[in-house]
């Protein structure tokens, strides 16, 4: 039994992104499907391929270290190095997240701050006003 291909716009509905995304995608080397004519075969491969590449993105993953980490997993082998690569990505992720965090917070008390002095401000102004 042959193996199941997906078409382009089978693929971009499943994920919910655009046949342009998969074709650049593909310009990028990141999928290499098979060709009938002009149209695109992917295979279950090209596909959990995809759903990597999205996954990584979604993780704040750049498409080159994707592929990188994508392209050292060996089928029925020891990936213990992949793995060892993803978890140093997924650190590095995570403290550049933890610091930007913490500029978020700051950045919403000071302005949580300016908000009251603009509230008080325009209620001083109010108060004047009617006096």
């Amino acid at each position: 039994m042959p193996e199941r291909t997906y078409s382009i716009s089978d693929l971009a509905s499943e994920f919910d992104i655009t046949p342009r995304t998969i074709r650049f995608y593909e310009e990028k080397g990141l999928l290499a499907p098979a060709r009938e004519g002009q149209k695109r075969l992917f295979s279950h491969a090209d596909r959990v391929r995809l759903a990597l590449i999205l996954r990584g993105k979604r993780c704040g993953l750049s498409l080159e270290e994707s592929r990188d980490i994508i392209d050292m997993y060996a089928p029925g082998q020891n990936n213990a190095e992949q793995l060892h690569s993803l978890l140093g990505k997924i650190e590095e992720r995570r403290a550049i997240i933890t610091t930007q965090l913490a500029d978020l917070k700051e950045m919403l008390q000071e302005l949580d701050a300016v908000q009251a002095r603009c509230e008080a401000a325009l209620h001083t102004m109010q108060e004047e006003a009617t006096s």
